[in-house]
């Protein structure tokens, strides 16, 4: 046996245990460092609020505590907001339910000359196997629901106490970062810092402000039609259609149309019908002139890092795919080296001719070699592409 060999099998199978260690360890902390990036595009949210009030004299861990008080009190006034609404909305389903089901039963009976009542539909439901075992399901399905519930909320508490020390220890955090490399390389990370800060901030911009306009919109709609809850549903439909990616607007518009066919079923269409032309015109209109200088990348690129970010990531991934892939376009477009375009037909869509020429510069090359008699000239040996002699000349 060579002298080496033991010791290659041993440095293998070092590795080999290396690599499965680094694999299992990566596959406990997943979650961690979700949570940890997610923190960190938060806390480049609002750097540009803490920077500015640090800037005012203020000390820097109190501006985060501020900024952070406020995003909690919004968003704590919001869930109470659709919350009361929800409980009133569904209070309010509950107690109308006997006149619904007294309806449909007289629909049928009309219909399919029956004899049913609601004394022997409601008999019948409450001693049917299926609602015993949705209920024996429910109950012991209760303590998975309180663990669902408090792990949301303990990760909601790591994002904001990792969020809020990247955004109150910034500078000790791009100082240590930057200590442990070159002056050349500690600019650059600066640079994409400062991108990265830039980017973030101007997407949630843009999307706040189109939440506000979608929500201005859809208040106007729903006051109109005379539909109950108007703000709130309004409020719903501006956060859940701008800042859930790809099925926000579905998700968004379901519960107005469902409240609204509670008041009327035609007012539900009506509901559908706005909802869809104005993600047309958000789409086409809006979006492209609020987000030209915050987040300007191409929507096939925008949908594209979506569905990446998702598959990736999930839900978090969808959420910060945006930010980042704009981040990433405005960091490499400063060091790739772009040339002036050609004139070239084929760039604006044309095609070339059998000589290399557009048609259209043929043609307009024939026109200017035709005289006044309107003969056209006949070519001599050494007339030019752009001779505009003719053959006694």
């Amino acid at each position: 046996m060579p002298r080496w060999l033991p010791r290659a099998m041993v440095l293998a199978l070092a590795l080999y245990a290396c690599f499965q260690l680094g694999s299992w360890a990566f596959d406990q902390l997943v979650g961690l460092l979700i949570n940890v990036l997610l923190a960190f595009f938060l806390a480049l949210a609002i750097e540009p609020a803490v920077s500015r009030m640090a800037s005012r004299g203020m000390r820097r861990g109190l501006a985060t505590f501020l900024v952070f008080i406020a995003v909690l009190i919004a968003a704590a006034g919001f869930v109470v907001l659709l919350g009361s609404m929800l409980a009133g909305q569904i209070l309010d389903m509950v107690e109308d339910l006997p006149d619904y089901l007294d309806s449909v039963i007289k629909w049928v009976n009309q219909t399919f000359r029956t004899e049913l009542s609601r004394v022997d539909v409601q008999d019948s439901l409450l001693h049917s196997d299926w609602l015993q075992k949705y209920v024996q399901n429910s109950a012991t399905g209760v303590l998975d629901v309180s663990t669902t519930v408090l792990g949301g909320l303990f990760r909601l508490l790591t994002i904001f106490l990792f969020s809020f020390y990247f955004a109150a220890d910034g500078p000790r955090l791009r100082r240590a970062l930057c200590s442990v490399l070159p002056p050349a390389h500690q600019a650059e990370v600066l640079r994409a810092w400062e991108i990265a800060v830039d980017k973030t901030g101007g997407y949630l911009y843009s999307r706040g402000l189109m939440a506000l306009i979608s929500g201005v919109a859809h208040y106007v709609l729903l006051v109109i039609l005379g539909v109950p809850y108007a703000p709130a549903l309004a409020v719903w439909v501006g956060l859940v259609s701008q800042f859930i990616p790809t099925i926000g607007t579905y998700l968004a518009g379901a519960l107005p149309m469902l409240i609204a066919f509670t008041v009327n079923p035609w007012y539900a269409l009506w509901v559908l019908g706005f909802v869809v032309i104005y993600q047309q015109f958000e789409n086409y209109v809006l979006q492209p002139k609020l987000t030209s200088k915050t987040v300007d990348i191409h929507p096939a690129v925008a949908f594209g890092s979506v569905v990446a970010g998702a598959a990736l990531m999930g839900a978090v991934g969808a959420l910060i795919a945006i930010p980042a892939i704009a981040t990433l376009q405005a960091f490499l477009g400063a060091y790739v080296k772009r040339y002036a375009v050609t004139d070239d037909p084929r760039m604006h869509g044309g095609r070339l001719g059998r000589r290399g020429r557009s048609v259209r510069a043929r043609m307009r090359q024939l026109l200017r070699k035709r005289p006044a008699g309107g003969k056209l000239p006949a070519d001599g040996p050494g007339d030019g592409p752009g001779d505009g002699t003719d053959a006694h000349g």
